[in-house]
């Protein structure tokens, strides 16, 4: 079984930053892709960003020159870096992390617990 634990989330002004972290933990061999996506109220949960294993990176156009995506990989953990929040940025985070469990084994994804984003004046 793997774990994963958010860390972060707040309620901040626009214009502020925030920083999300999500560690990993459990049976895991390696891990590829990682990941953060959101969910507002009454919206579909959207991808914010990813950082494959080779260090790639992708985001959604709403945060491109915003938020920055980085991994720690000796501590399993994907960061979040938040700038220039708005309030449209408000909803709540998920974390999602491609496992491999064992050299034998077939990836799955994993989702943490969600963590609160708010940001208003």
């Amino acid at each position: 079984q793997v774990q994963l634990v958010e860390s972060g989330g707040g309620l901040v002004q626009p214009g502020e930053s925030l920083r999300l972290s999500c560690a990993a933990s459990g049976s895991i061999f390696s891990i590829r892709t990682m990941g953060w996506h959101r969910q507002a109220p009454g919206k579909q949960r959207e991808l914010v960003a990813t950082i494959a294993a080779s260090g790639d990176t992708k985001y959604a156009d709403s945060v491109k020159g915003r938020f920055t995506i980085s991994r720690d990989n000796a501590k399993k953990t994907v960061y979040l870096q938040m700038n220039s929040l708005k309030p449209e940025d408000t909803a709540v985070y998920y974390c999602n992390v491609e496992v491999v469990p064992s050299p034998w084994s077939l990836s799955s994804n994993y989702w943490g617990q969600g963590t609160q984003v708010t940001v208003s004046s």
